[in-house]
């Protein structure tokens, strides 16, 4: 069952990192708590740095690029903007602010120097793209010296972060430059993103779903993310299906086939059906795997409940996220009292 209340920090966070295993509706999830925190009248920010377009398809909106793009003016005076984070893009943002390289910087692309240094430090790469989150995270109003201390440009930040299984690597940073920036500009980013990150304002929600293999996967990633220094927030169990059996269904279930057989030939015949031998079996057969899978989800809740997080469970979307669903969802997540 989700968590009657949660803890005072839920309120103060400026950042929400959003992660999962794949599949779980990592995104879907984290633009739902986005469009939640702006439509309690905030300006906020939702960022994806993995170049899916995942926000996009879920806004449906045009492909994002590398600046700022409002995806939603909310009744309540809140805005919600989107932004997808290029690591070629921010490490030439990066070169101009330090080195002021201006068409050098050009030049290096042509010849191939901003693939490489990308890719050959992945540590370098995570700060670049966490970088771009730093600095919206802690922008004034009216942008870097406006002069102007009326409070920062966006009330809350949302992190639409890579799968559980490189997240750690992804937000310990420090531990990822450690070999290659011991010094300069870079370690001193790093350093700067990791204050952030560990700052009890930041915290790190985990999606799942009611199956093994990723409640094991999050739990084992509660773990890893705690042991090096970040603040777990919400673990958010996504897709929970309404039950279709009640317990009599399930008990019955667990008769002898010459049971259900009569009894499931007495309530077809009462409803105005001729009941078959296929029909009928075919009735038993789901009705078992449905009350196996209910039993299986039963174990995982528990399993998820003596986790230690606070648990926000979000509905299936029987639609999809057509039709404003990410809304529906946006709605229980207010529900649940997560922002």
């Amino acid at each position: 069952m989700p968590s009657p209340t949660l803890p005072a920090e839920f309120a103060g966070a400026r950042l929400h990192v959003v992660t999962g295993k794949g599949g779980v509706g990592k995104t879907t999830v984290a633009a739902a708590l986005a469009l939640a925190l702006a439509s309690t009248g905030k300006r906020v920010l939702i960022v994806e740095v993995e170049g899916r377009q995942g926000l996009s398809q879920t806004f449906d909106v045009p492909p994002l690029g590398t600046g700022e793009v409002r995806l939603v003016a909310h009744k309540s005076g809140g805005e919600l903007w989107g932004l997808s984070v290029d690591a070629k893009a921010a490490l030439l943002e990066y070169l101009q602010m330090f080195y002021k390289l201006g068409r050098a910087g050009s030049a290096l692309e042509k010849i191939g120097a901003i693939d490489f240094a990308t890719t050959i430090a992945p540590g370098v790469r995570d700060v670049l793209l966490i970088g771009k989150v730093y600095e919206a995270a802690g922008r004034p109003r009216g942008g870097r010296g406006s002069g102007k201390s009326s409070g920062l440009h966006y009330d809350a930040v949302v992190l639409d972060a890579p799968p559980t299984g490189r997240a750690v690597r992804f937000l310990n940073v420090n531990a990822g430059v450690a070999d290659v920036a011991k010094m300069g500009p870079i370690k001193t980013q790093a350093d700067s993103i990791t204050r952030m990150l560990r700052d009890k304002r930041t915290l790190i929600h985990m999606v799942t779903l009611l199956e093994e293999m990723p409640v094991q996967e999050s739990l084992d990633g509660l773990r890893d993310l705690a042991d090096v220094g970040l603040h777990i927030g919400a673990l958010i169990v996504n897709q929970i299906r309404e039950p279709r059996l009640t317990p009599a269904h399930v008990e019955a279930l667990s008769g002898s086939d010459a049971e259900l057989d009569e009894l499931l030939r007495t309530q077809l015949t009462a409803a105005g059906l001729r009941p078959t031998n296929p029909m009928v079996r075919g009735l038993i057969s789901e009705g078992r795997d449905h009350a196996q899978r209910l039993a299986l989800q039963d174990d995982m809740a528990r399993e998820i409940a003596g986790a230690g997080p606070p648990v926000i469970e979000l509905p299936a979307l029987v639609g999809g996220i057509e039709d404003g669903g990410v809304a529906v969802l946006a709605d229980e997540l207010l529900e649940q009292r997560i922002v």
